[in-house]
């Protein structure tokens, strides 16, 4: 599977007086990828964004299609990189990826570590004040890599799927437990027991065992407003 490779460095965000990495552009040339990400790549705020379990972003341009049916032909959408992605790729989604599935990405082998949790600067970085409670509600969200071994990555080396972990556990199932079927206690007490998940999904199905709530997802989509 050909990639497209996407790196980017820390910037003011526009309409915000918040800085973000979201912006992603093609590269051109070999990178290294180590085992918080690519060497040219930033994240602003690293309370909530990269570490191990957050490496490497991948964003299927599979669903961009859906995006423009939904929002029109919006210049965002033009290009990959919208969504702050490091991998774009056509032919995996939500759908057939499942937490634990083990990529090797040139020399490098990746690990899906969790879905993603879109927040409030795709907001901005779209133009729709309400564009991450729409990616998290279609459940096209993306997903993250830990890196399991480090090594140099091209923009024209391919992506491919070498062993499976947890294949009953994809994406979406977990998209539709933590979003939909939230509070279903057989699926939350797999999913916490789900050891190649990264703990902090784990502590989220723990936390909604014990307490029978779900958390709050305003701060997260909605930001400081």
């Amino acid at each position: 599977m050909l990639i497209t490779l996407l790196t980017g460095k820390a910037a003011p965000l526009a309409g915000s007086d918040s800085h973000s990495g979201i912006v992603k552009r093609p590269v051109a040339e070999a990178l290294h990828l180590g085992p918080e990400g690519f060497e040219t790549d930033e994240q602003a705020d690293r309370r909530v964004h990269g570490g191990p379990e957050k490496a490497v972003h991948h964003y299927p341009r599979d669903h961009y299609s859906a995006w423009r049916d939904d929002l029109g032909p919006l210049p965002v959408l033009r290009e990959p990189g919208a969504f702050g992605e490091n991998l774009s790729t056509y032919g995996l989604t939500e759908d057939d990826v499942a937490v634990g599935d083990i990529f090797r990405l040139g020399e490098a082998l990746i690990q899906v570590s969790q879905g993603r949790q879109p927040c409030w600067k795709l907001n901005h970085r779209f133009g729709v004040p309400d564009m991450a409670r729409r990616v998290q509600g279609t459940g096209r969200t993306g997903w993250y890599y830990r890196v399991l071994q480090t090594g140099m990555v091209a923009p024209d080396d391919r992506m491919t799927r070498i062993d499976r972990l947890a294949p009953d556990w994809t994406l979406r199932r977990l998209w539709h437990v933590m979003y939909v079927d939230r509070l279903n206690r057989d699926a939350l007490e797999q999913i916490a027991a789900l050891d190649v998940l990264a703990e902090g999904w784990r502590r989220y199905a723990t936390r909604r065992l014990e307490s029978g709530r779900v958390e709050d997802w305003r701060p997260r989509l909605e930001g400081k407003t």
